[in-house]
C-alpha cells in the first residue's frame, strides 16, 4: 500500500474519530447538565439509576474515551492505542449485539416487567402528590405522549393530574387522554422498530470499518518496524 494512501486512512481516521469525540462531549455535556440542573427520577422504580440524564452521561463517556483512542493512536501512528480501540470498539460491537439478541429473546418477560414497574411508579407518583403539589416525570411523559395513567385515566382515582388533559381548562372541560401510557410507549416502540434495527446495524458496520483502518494501521506500523512508540 502507497504512503499517499496510508495518510489518506490516517488523517480521514484522525477526522471521522475527531467528530465522533466531538458528538461525545456534547452529549456527555447535556447529561451533566440535567442531572445538576433537573430533578430527573426513572419511571422503572426496579431500575432506578436508569433515566435520561445517566444514559446520556455513560452514552457520551463511552463514544468521548473510544473516539479519544482511535484519534490518537492515529495521529501518532501509535500501535498500543490503536491495538486498544480495536479491542474496546470489538467489546462494544459485542455489547450492543448480545443486548439486541437478549431483546428479541425475552421480549415479553421484559414487556411484563416494564408494565408492572410503570404501575409501580405511577403508584409513588399518586402518593407524592397527595403531600406535596409538585410535578414529576410522569407529567413529563404523559404531555410528551399525550396518554394518561399506565393503562387509562381511573388509575389515578380523583387525582388526575393537569397533563392527562386535552384541553388546557382540565376542571370544566375534563377530557382527557383515552390511551394509556404504556400502549402508546409499546406502539410507538413497534413503529420505530425498523428505524432502531436500522440504527443498530449502521453503528456495527461503522465499528467494524473503523476496526478494519485501525488494524490496517497497526500492521503498517509493524510492518515498518516502528515499534510500540
Amino acid at each position: 500500500m502507497s504512503q499517499s494512501c496510508l495518510n489518506c486512512l490516517k488523517y480521514t481516521m484522525c477526522a471521522i474519530n475527531f467528530l465522533c469525540w466531538l458528538f461525545g462531549t456534547i452529549v456527555l455535556g447535556i447529561g451533566v447538565y440535567l442531572m445538576m440542573n433537573s430533578k430527573f427520577s426513572s419511571l422503572i422504580p426496579s431500575l432506578p439509576s436508569i433515566n435520561l440524564a445517566s444514559g446520556l452521561v455513560i452514552i457520551g463517556t463511552i463514544v468521548t474515551c473510544i473516539s479519544f483512542l482511535g484519534f490518537l493512536g492515529a495521529l501518532k501512528e501509535n500501535r498500543c492505542l490503536l491495538l486498544s480501540f480495536f479491542i474496546l470498539l470489538f467489546i462494544l460491537m459485542m455489547a450492543e449485539l448480545s443486548v439486541a439478541c437478549l431483546l428479541l429473546l425475552y421480549e415479553r418477560k421484559i414487556d411484563r416487567f416494564i408494565e408492572t414497574d410503570l404501575t409501580e411508579s405511577l403508584k409513588k407518583s399518586h402518593d407524592f402528590r397527595k403531600s406535596n403539589n409538585e410535578t414529576d416525570d410522569w407529567d413529563n411523559l404523559q404531555k410528551l405522549f399525550e396518554c394518561c395513567g399506565v393503562h387509562n385515566a381511573s388509575e389515578w382515582g380523583q387525582n388526575i393530574p393537569h397533563s392527562c388533559c386535552q384541553t388546557s381548562n382540565c376542571k370544566n372541560e375534563p377530557r382527557l387522554w383515552e390511551k394509556g401510557c404504556y400502549k402508546k410507549l409499546k406502539d410507538k416502540y413497534e413503529e420505530n422498530l425498523l428505524t432502531i434495527g436500522a440504527i443498530v446495524i449502521v453503528m456495527c458496520i461503522i465499528e467494524v470499518l473503523a476496526m478494519c483502518f485501525s488494524m490496517t494501521l497497526f500492521c503498517h506500523i509493524s510492518q515498518s518496524g516502528l515499534g510500540y512508540k
